[in-house]
């Protein structure tokens, strides 16, 4: 008979910086070796499990969850549930000792796990000396389901003595002696790895490391055979795993999700009170009457809702949007829940389904076997006081953020291995900075040109090992937006601990676990355009007595599409990027729906599917628009034939292909993940059949499912591009009737967008609208609109815009301003301001209705005392130096003044800093932005700019795009792969950049194709004095960022 065998002491990268190898690979491994069952447990943690429990299935092997307890005050102890019950014990244990430690820490006392022993197998597990094994006799008598003596080998040479030792104390104890292979790889490959690990959690190289590394390579996977040999002598404690390891029937698919149950008026089901609210909301939606194909809708999709047992999920949805909206906060629901006329009547989604042909089966399936999902979006500035409601509605028992896991990416992974394999820093400085966008990992040839040797031992073992930590689960943190909510015990779940966020808890898994485990997540998203939005509409309703609700913005304005397809969009919503403003003149938008496909089309989806050129060529009629079929037409009409969304795709798989609606849905999630699984190519024969079975051509189904494939994971459904459209109208909106309403909304909601506030308020300006200095005495702590007598109103930059200047000293200043301030020392009395603020608002010229700025201001700050005045001597104002001659302070050289600005502000309204160069630049041969812009097709140009962005899109096969900007605009510039690698530190490293290159004109669209670059950030310390040093580079650093 062959021998059996069960790990049950085995541990994954979840058991952070400690275990070498992935959940997935433990569990195929002993599948591979033929291992009856395997456990799981990682250090006081449950987040790998449910990965292994997929695996686990997939492989054929049992899989038992389980977790390694690491109490203050006891051993180890190997704890598997042995049913449900046992399974919420554990769960509430992990999240005591989380709940009182910080995040990534458990506390908990050896006391607190006996009092959650009912029901758990525990196997304690020894020291190295195992003649005193702490808390084993409490152990023995908690009350568990099965106590046990984890039998480890340490490959020492005294393992004999010790199995001998450790059988006596099982004896005497009378509790089963275990053996286990307390691994922590599934190979012994992994061992080097495993000491990068080991060094990165010690701080330590591997060179300085000593007894904190593992000896030997022996702590892995091993067969029944294996351990047999091993245990030479001791076989009964081998047998003794697959006895106990068959008593455990605990399984994760035993957690069964419920909806929390909301509180419904008396004589209502669930259901009954949400089909209420639906038609009474959709009577409002409809005041002249809810259309007949919208009640169609509306009737079909409740009865669905009605058997899948949906209700209570979507009244979910509605009490949190409810919420919102009765305290104010502006929201509006996105991705596929914008597909369902329910959510729409709810007012939880903003897209009409009398405008957009929606497809509710992209949404809700009763085929699908999982649960819909909805997500809103809420002001990035007040998301958290949805938040917070939600803990407060359920309770942290009850509810949770949602896991995230931060992955080491080639970067952070050079680094890391790096140290610990004693690198020098300038080594991984040049190593890292060639691990960007296109650039991909540094081979042999970029080595060399960095001066490093490529056979070097020590380099080449830290390029491979890097490559093997790439991917591992370096921490867990929070989702940006993701919660779970339930009706029991959350906590009996999944483990609840502190996420490093004031005031936030979080659950141990992340929104693929919840998946796979069918649990719903609601998506509790901040968008910073819908905060931008919201000032909008309050400021318009102050400065211009005209109320607007998002919903009543005028539609179809011509003067707002005007701007947009001259790719004025600066600021505005989804279309401010360089490709989509780059796209808005070719596309040339003239409608609503036109917007919901500029947001779809400008995507790596349809990029990579070959669409945007055909669908171009079609709408401006150099293309014949042509249907195979009158069914097709039905479906791809809207976009001239070129399927863009992920409904058509579904669409043409029912109509043309056979497919059910189902069949449809599992093919779109299959375009979801079909990078990672390659699933959608198992579609590739039925749906090609499908559609020759039905009369068309072989060879036009064969390109319909490529272009499907070319969706991959980029795919946008329709429904969630019609909802951004919404926001992208109502920007462009205020940008073009109320610039001043626009840019004030606009800076008073950073961080968000694509632009800084330099950008921003250059764009104001253009725009017509008068800019005002951060003032003391003027200024609130936001921006604000002030009468100019100009008949619109002036922007005033807030107190929010001096660096440096805490947001608590901003207020003070204010609320302490009464009828203004005269000198610097009252205002420090009165704002109880210290030296380090004051110098702040002086560097930011913000004294200049005292009559001081520049050097001046600060020279009288620098004459204060240091620290603050005690509360005597401050109301005798003798916290002033006394009266001196006053100090000759040379001017400041206009250059020198706007560099300071830009270091104080981060912006400047005396001038650009290129037009104090423009002398040394034109010598240098370079023009400026407006030229390029003037230049004719084909021409040669030389242009330099402050780097505002840099892009290396992956849909653009290894270009890269570069926004310059100096005094006259910004220029385009497209760098090719082969001379951004001739570039590289150039690129990569300027702050002032200038560029050699041939113009490219395609209808307004411009573009400088580079063949040379300088670095000329030299020029920008010229500006300045000898007295003041020159600007810090993340002033005008490089913002780095996809497509």
């Amino acid at each position: 008979m062959k021998p059996s065998y069960a790990e049950l002491a085995a541990a994954s990268n979840y058991s952070f910086l400690r275990g070498a190898s992935h959940p997935a690979e433990m569990v195929a491994r002993a599948a591979e070796l033929g291992l009856a069952a395997i456990g799981l447990a990682d250090c006081n943690s449950v987040a790998g499990v449910v990965r292994a429990h997929v695996a686990a299935r997939e492989a054929g092997i049992r899989f038992m969850p389980g977790t390694r307890l690491q109490p203050r005050d006891g051993p180890d102890v190997l704890c598997y549930p042995g049913d449900r019950a046992a399974w919420g014990r554990l769960c509430r244990l992990l999240t005591l000792g989380k709940r009182r430690a910080a995040k990534g820490e458990c506390d908990f006392s050896l006391t607190e796990l006996c009092a959650h022993a009912a029901g758990q197998l525990l196997l304690v597990v020894p020291p190295r000396d195992p003649n005193d094994i702490p808390g084993l006799s409490r152990l023995t008598n908690a009350g568990a389901e099965q106590v046990g003596l984890a039998a480890p080998l340490c490959f020492d040479g005294r393992d004999a003595g010790r199995l001998k030792r450790l059988e006596a104390i099982a004896g005497q104890w009378s509790i089963p002696l275990v053996a286990v292979a307390d691994a922590w790889m599934h190979v012994p490959d992994r061992k080097p790895l495993a000491d990068v690990l080991a060094c990165v959690r010690e701080g330590v190289t591997i060179d300085t490391a000593g007894f904190r590394l593992e000896a030997n390579a022996e702590r892995h996977l091993r067969s029944a055979e294996e351990m047999l040999n091993l245990y030479e002598g001791c076989e009964h404690a081998v047998e003794r795993s697959l006895e106990i390891a068959e008593g455990l029937s605990f399984s994760l698919d035993e957690l069964r999700y419920e909806y929390p149950e909301e509180q419904v008026p008396e004589g209502y089901s669930r259901q009954e009170w949400l089909e209420r609210l639906t038609w009474e909301s959709a009577a409002e939606r409809y005041p002249e009457g809810i259309p007949p194909r919208v009640r169609e809708m509306v009737s079909r999709e409740l009865k669905l809702i009605a058997e899948l047992d949906y209700a209570p999920y979507f009244l979910t949805i509605y009490d949190l949007v409810r919420h919102a909206r009765k305290e104010g906060i502006l929201c509006q629901g996105r991705g596929s829940a914008a597909n369902s006329a329910v959510c729409f009547c709810l007012g939880i989604t903003a897209v009409d389904p009398e405008k957009i042909d929606l497809l509710f089966e992209r949404f809700i399936s009763s085929d699908r076997g999982e649960p819909p999902d909805i997500d809103v979006d809420f002001e990035h500035e007040r998301r958290e006081e949805v938040i917070q409601y939600v803990y407060r509605r359920y309770g942290r028992e009850r509810a949770g953020m949602t896991a995230t896991v931060i992955h080491y990416r080639p970067r952070s992974a050079l680094r890391e291995t790096g140290k610990a394999l004693g690198l020098p820093n300038a080594t991984l400085d040049a190593l890292a900075g060639r691990i960007w966008g296109a650039g991909g990992w540094p081979d042999e040839a970029r080595l060399r040109a960095l001066g490093l040797d490529p056979e070097h031992p020590r380099l080449k073992a830290a390029l491979a090992l890097a490559a093997e930590l790439v991917g591992f689960p370096r921490h867990l943190s929070q989702h940006p937006g993701g919660m779970i909510m339930t009706s029991g015990r959350l906590d009996e779940a999944v483990p609840i601990g502190n996420a490093a966020m004031a005031d936030r808890t979080m659950i141990e898994w992340d929104k693929n676990d919840l998946d796979d485990l069918g649990m719903l997540k609601v998506d509790v998203l901040a968008l910073g355009m819908l905060t931008c939005v919201r000032k909008c509409i309050d400021l318009l309703a102050r400065h211009h007595d005209r109320p607007l609700t998002l919903a009543s913005i005028p539609a179809e304005d011509p003067e707002v599409y005007d701007m947009l397809c001259r790719a004025d969009a600066v600021g505005v919503f989804q279309v401010e990027s360089r490709a989509q403003m780059n796209f808005l003149p070719r596309m040339r938008p003239r409608c609503f729906y036109d917007l919901v496909i500029e947001v779809a089309i400008v995507r790596p989806g349809p990029i990579q599917g070959d669409m945007v050129h055909p669908y171009l060529r079609r709408r401006h009629g150099k293309e014949p628009v042509e249907y195979p079929s009158e069914e097709l037409r039905r479906v791809l009409a809207n976009t001239l034939g070129v399927p863009l969304f992920q409904e058509q795709a579904m669409r043409i798989a029912v109509v043309a292909a056979g497919f059910s609606p189902a069949q449809a849905d599992a093919l779109r999630r299959s375009m979801a993940t079909f990078r990672n699984t390659g699933t959608v190519k198992a579609f590739r024969e039925r749906f090609v059949a499908g559609m020759t079975g039905r009369g068309y051509s072989l060879e036009f189904a064969e390109r319909c499912f490529s272009q499907i494939e070319g969706f991959g994971e980029y795919g946008f459904p329709e429904s969630h591009a019609a909802s951004f459209a919404i926001l992208v109208y109502a920007s462009a909106w205020f940008k073009r009737h109320y610039p001043e309403v626009f840019a004030c909304a606009l800076l008073n909601s950073q961080p968000m967008g694509f632009y800084a506030p330099a950008q921003i308020v250059r764009d104001a300006r253009e725009h017509g609208v008068n800019l005002l200095p951060v003032d003391v005495n003027s200024s609130d702590v936001d921006c604000t609109l002030t009468p100019d007598g100009s008949g619109r109103p002036a922007l005033r930059l807030g107190l929010r815009q001096v660096r440096g200047l805490g947001a608590a000293a901003a207020e003070r200043l204010v609320a302490e301003r009464e009828s203004g301030y005269s000198d610097i020392p009252s205002l420090r009395r009165r704002a109880v301001l210290d030296k380090g603020a004051l110098r702040c608002l002086a560097r930011a010229d913000a004294f200049s209705s005292m009559e001081l700025t520049g050097r001046r201001a600060l020279w009288e700050v620098e004459r204060l005392p240091v620290g603050r005045p005690l509360p005597l001597f401050s109301a005798a104002g003798l916290d002033e130096l006394p009266d001196e001659e006053s100090a000759q302070i040379p001017a400041e050289p206009p250059g020198e003044r706007v560099l300071r600005d830009y270091g104080a502000l981060g912006l400047s309204l005396k001038g650009h800093p290129l037009a104090f160069a423009r002398a040394q630049l034109g010598e240098l041969g370079y023009g400026t932005a407006e030229m390029v812009a003037e230049a004719g097709h084909g021409d040669l140009c030389a242009a330099a700019g402050l780097v505002l962005v840099r892009q290396a899109p992956q849909s653009a096969e290894g270009v890269v795009f570069l926004t310059l900007e100096d005094e006259t605009g910004v220029v385009n510039v497209v760098v090719w792969r082969d001379v951004f690698e001739r570039n590289r530190d150039t690129l990569m490293s300027s702050i002032l950049l200038g560029v050699r290159g041939e113009v490219q004109r395609e209808n307004d669209v411009i573009h400088l194709v580079s063949r040379r670059m300088e670095d000329l950030s030299d020029l920008l310390g010229a500006l300045t004095s000898s007295q003041v040093a020159p600007p810090h580079t993340a002033r005008f650093g490089p913002r780095l960022g996809r497509a």
